[in-house]
């Protein structure tokens, strides 16, 4: 009995140091990892980490600064678009002095009259004048003015107490010089072509006036309007119609 006994207990404890032994090979033959690098790798591996993250700063920063001036760059976008604008629409109405490709005209009392002592008129009439600046307009004539004054879409050409008056401005004796401005030179040419050959000059004389045409030049000088613009039939717009802003 006492030897079964015996049996029994060396074959627990054969069986526990069996397990302990194979835990312990286990633990040999597959150690825990670990960093075995030294304190000046560790140091260069922390000083890459960093220059990277400092590049990475970098170019945040470049990337919103670079969108800040897009942002800024659409907005001075649209204003310059706004005051181009403005200043379109001014030149289309008249208000800024222009100097482009062009001619002169001189309506003038004819010298030979002068002699002989006949009676020469001392302006020009409104009719005859509306007609003149008319064929300019059929020829495309862009910028016209008359006397130093500035002609544009309002102008009001009449006779006051037997005085022929643009806006106010009376054209109290002759020569008159009337400027004309085109787009380029070639309208330049069209123009003094088509003004030469047109019966403008025959209606002048008829009323005992030279219309005298000066040969094309590449810039003419037209005033800016200088006179209030009247406006009529136009309302202020109420805040809630004046659409999306």
């Amino acid at each position: 009995m006492d030897k079964h006994k015996n049996n029994i207990s060396f074959i627990a404890i054969s069986t526990v140091i069996g397990f302990m032994i194979a835990i312990q090979f286990q633990t040999v033959k597959e150690p825990v990892e670990r960093d075995t690098r030294d304190l000046w790798q560790l140091r260069e591996a922390l000083l890459q980490e960093k220059e990277l993250q400092s590049e990475l700063v970098s170019e945040i920063r470049s990337n919103e600064e670079k969108l800040l001036a897009y942002e800024s760059k659409q907005k001075q976008s649209k204003e310059q678009a706004l005051r181009d604008t403005i200043k379109e629409l001014k030149n289309e109405a008249g208000l800024t002095e222009v100097q482009v490709p062009g001619l002169t005209l001189k309506i003038q009392p004819i010298l030979e009259e002068i002699q002989l002592g006949t009676p020469v008129s001392k302006d020009v009439s409104p009719e005859l004048l509306k007609r003149l600046l008319n064929e300019l307009n059929m020829y495309d004539a862009k910028y016209v003015s008359v006397d130093g004054q500035r002609i544009i879409n309002t102008t009001v050409i009449r006779d006051i107490n037997n005085d022929t008056k643009i806006d106010g401005h009376a054209l109290s004796s002759l020569p008159i010089e009337v400027n004309v401005g085109v787009d380029n030179i070639e309208i330049a040419d069209k123009l003094y072509n088509r003004i030469k050959a047109s019966k403008a000059t025959e209606e002048f004389f008829t009323e005992n006036l030279k219309l005298v045409i000066s040969e094309p030049t590449h810039e003419v000088t037209i005033p800016a309007y200088d006179n209030p613009i009247r406006i009529r039939y136009l309302e202020s717009l109420k805040a809630n119609e004046g659409g999306n802003t």
